[in-house]
C-alpha cells in the first residue's frame, strides 16, 4: 500500500524532478490562472522543453471549476491512499494524468461563455479517466499550445463538453444544499496514475 507521504500536491510522486502539471493561481483575484505541463527529468532524454504552457484560464471560469475538480481529484487520491490536497495561491502541483484530465476541461471552457462552464464540468465528470487521457493526447498532438484555443480539437472539445445534453444527477455541483456526486468509476479502473501504467 502506498503511503500518503509518497506524494505532494494532487498526487505528484515525491521524487526528484517528476513529470507533472502546475496550476499557477496568482494572488490578484482578477488575474488569469495558467496551466503548465512540466516534463521533469525526462525532458532532456526525450529532447523536450522543460515546460509548456497549455492554457490560460479566465479567473471567473477557474473559480467555477476549482471546487468540483478538487473534490473529484481528492476522491480518486483517497481511493489510492494518497493525501488529499487543495488549491492555493502560487504553484499547485497536479499528477500528470490528473493534469491531462484537468487540461481537457480547461481547453473545453477557455473560449466558452461562463454560463456553459457548469455543463462542461458535468459532462467532463461523466467521462472515464481513460477517455479524458485520449482526448488530451489527440488534442495536444496538434493544438496543445497556449495559443491554439480556437483551432481543431480544441474547438471540438468546447462543443462536445458545453453543448451536449447534461444529466443533472451526475453533476459535481452542490444542489439545494446537498452534494450530488458524479458517476463514479471503480478505483481498479484507474492506474496509480503515472507510476503503475502508461495511458498511451
Amino acid at each position: 500500500m502506498t503511503a500518503k507521504s509518497d506524494s505532494v500536491g494532487f498526487g505528484v510522486p515525491n521524487t526528484v524532478d517528476p513529470h507533472y502539471f502546475a496550476v499557477i493561481v496568482p494572488r490578484g483575484r482578477d488575474e488569469s490562472v495558467v496551466l503548465t505541463e512540466r516534463f521533469g527529468i525526462a525532458a532532456e532524454s526525450k529532447r523536450m522543453p522543460d515546460a509548456l504552457d497549455r492554457v490560460v484560464l479566465d479567473r471567473a471560469k477557474w473559480t467555477t471549476i476549482a471546487d468540483p475538480v478538487r473534490r473529484a481529484f481528492n476522491e480518486r487520491l483517497t481511493e489510492k491512499n494518497l493525501a488529499a490536497s487543495r488549491w492555493s495561491v502560487g504553484e499547485n502541483k497536479v499528477e500528470r494524468l490528473l493534469g491531462k484530465e484537468l487540461c481537457v476541461l480547461a481547453w473545453a471552457i477557455e473560449k466558452a461563455p461562463l454560463a456553459l462552464v457548469s455543463a462542461a464540468v458535468t459532462n467532463w465528470a461523466g467521462l472515464r479517466p481513460e477517455e479524458r487521457w485520449w482526448l488530451f493526447t489527440v488534442t495536444a498532438a496538434a493544438t496543445g499550445g497556449v495559443d491554439d484555443g480556437d483551432t481543431g480539437w480544441r474547438k471540438a472539445l468546447r462543443f462536445a463538453l458545453t453543448e451536449n445534453p447534461v444529466e443533472e444527477q451526475h453533476s459535481l455541483f452542490p444542489r439545494e444544499g446537498k452534494r450530488v456526486r458524479a458517476a463514479r468509476h471503480s478505483a481498479d479502473d484507474i492506474p496509480l496514475f503515472g507510476r503503475l501504467a502508461e495511458e498511451e
